[in-house]
C-alpha cells in the first residue's frame, strides 16, 4: 500500500531520495495523511535557504476539517519547494507520493536517513 521505494517518519511525512536537485531527498506526505486530514485547502512551507531541523515544524497543511503541522523528516537546508500547491494544495491529496510533493532538502548528514522507517515498519506502525 506505501511505495517500497521512500522511507517514512511516524508523523506520516515520506521522504524519496534522491530529490531533483544535487544532494537533496524530495518530502512530501502519505496517503495515511492526506486521507486523515481531509480536503486540502491551503498548504504553508519553508522557504528556500531555510535550514529545518528533523522532527521539528517546519509547515502547516490546511483542510476542511484542521491545521496539521508538517514535520521535518532530516535536518538541512531546503533547496526546493513544490510552488504549484499554492494554486492547486489539493495536488497533496490527488498526488501524494508525485506531485503533491512538499519540499526539497539538502540533508546535513546523509547518514539521518538510515534511522527513518521502510514501508513494512511505517504500515506497522499504523497497525500499532
Amino acid at each position: 500500500m506505501y511505495p517500497e521505494d521512500l522511507k517514512y517518519t511516524t508523523e506520516h511525512e515520506w521522504l524519496r531520495s534522491p530529490g531533483e536537485h544535487e544532494g537533496s531527498v524530495r518530502i512530501g506526505i502519505t496517503q495515511y495523511a492526506q486521507d486523515a486530514l481531509g480536503d486540502i485547502v491551503y498548504v504553508s512551507l519553508p522557504a528556500v535557504g531555510d535550514a529545518v531541523t528533523g522532527g521539528e515544524t517546519c509547515g502547516e497543511l490546511e483542510s476542511t476539517k484542521s491545521v496539521s503541522d508538517i514535520y521535518a523528516p532530516v535536518s538541512g537546508e531546503v533547496v526546493a519547494v513544490n510552488s504549484a500547491l499554492d494554486a492547486t494544495p489539493e495536488l497533496v491529496n490527488d498526488d501524494p507520493y508525485g506531485g503533491g510533493w512538499l519540499f526539497e532538502v539538502v540533508p546535513s548528514d546523509p547518514g539521518q536517513i538510515d534511522g527513518l522507517l521502510d514501508a513494512a515498519a511505517y504500515e506497522a506502525s499504523l497497525q500499532g
